[in-house]
């Protein structure tokens, strides 16, 4: 999958606010988005809530936001004009260019150390002699796919799996936005039961495919690319007990009532993928479903959340 990445430099005091705005968009929607230090910036010392740090106040901090396709610049421009407003401060130069063509998932995830959730313990090839002998294993090598396990995301969503599931409990469950695929191994391994995992991205389906043979549970996992529901196999196994969905605070919002239509009356959904100050804005929309928050696990600035329907 082709991805571009927007860059602009703002004072350090001003960072969170349009970090927020492009992470919030509607459009372009952002798949992440990041600040860090320019290099050589200068600036005194401030009080942050949890100490003295070293951050450069008066620094330059550049914001970093990536994207599936190209963003056009007058949109986001027009996009960043009420924070401009706000702080005072003009963007200068914003470039926009393709990220460099290589396996830069597999690159930034090399050698992460193994991560232990709930009743799991996800680990990488070259872990393969640390795994305990009283966990769940999950072998999942950094690829061309999101969802290591590393993720405050993808702990909170293994954590909740492993509280609510039971070994060799009978359940009807799809992943949606499955990336590797971690999440749908962990729940065929538990159950032994068949397990639908989708995804938009074709690369992804194919990870997660592969990932599952090397798991041991490649006849339990059904992998389809679809993006949300939009896919004849996903009616078709209809309706579910349990269904995880990772990915990103809007659509999960935007899927609220496709998740009532295919969700079993009492059956738990899994979200996550929502930034703290998303929470209430996907909360609202399930409730206006008629379904209900259990619990929530928060890690970090992410929130994982059990709503039952």
């Amino acid at each position: 999958m082709s991805l571009w990445k927007a860059t602009f430099d703002v004072p350090y005091e001003a960072a969170d606010i349009f970090s927020d705005i492009l992470q919030e968009a509607f459009a372009p929607e952002a798949l992440a988005v990041s600040t860090s230090e320019v290099v050589g910036s200068n600036g005194p010392l401030v009080k942050t809530a949890s100490d003295w740090n070293e951050v450069e106040a008066h620094g330059l901090w550049t914001l970093e936001a990536l994207y599936e396709a190209a963003p056009d610049e007058t949109v986001l421009r027009t996009l960043l004009k009420p924070a401009e407003k706000t702080t005072g401060i003009s963007i200068g130069k914003i470039t926009i260019a393709p990220l460099e063509d290589q396996d830069w998932v597999t690159k930034s995830l090399e050698g992460l150390d193994p991560v232990r959730a709930g009743r799991f313990f996800v680990y990488g090839s070259h872990d393969a002699d640390k795994v305990p002998a009283a966990l769940i294993p999950l072998l999942i090598d950094a690829g061309q796919a999101f969802g290591t396990g590393h993720h405050e995301t993808t702990t909170g969503c293994l954590e909740f799996i492993s509280d609510l599931i039971r070994p060799g409990m009978k359940v009807n469950a799809l992943d949606i936005g499955t990336g590797t695929g971690v999440l749908a191994i962990a729940l065929a391994k538990l159950t032994h039961v068949n397990v639908l995992a989708t995804d938009i991205d074709p690369v992804a389906v194919k990870v997660t495919e592969r990932n599952a043979r090397k798991n041991g549970v490649g006849p339990f996992i059904k992998a389809r690319t679809a993006k949300g529901f939009g896919h004849p196999v996903i009616k078709a196994h209809a309706p579910y007990d349990l269904i995880i969905a990772n990915i990103l605070a809007r659509p999960l919002v935007s899927l609220a009532p496709s998740f009532r239509a295919h969700l079993q009356g009492g059956g738990t959904l899994i979200l996550s993928g929502i930034l703290r100050q998303q929470e209430t804005m996907v909360r609202n929309a399930m409730r206006l479903q008629g379904m209900t928050l259990v619990s929530r696990k928060p890690k970090g600035d992410w929130v994982t959340l059990r709503i039952q329907g």
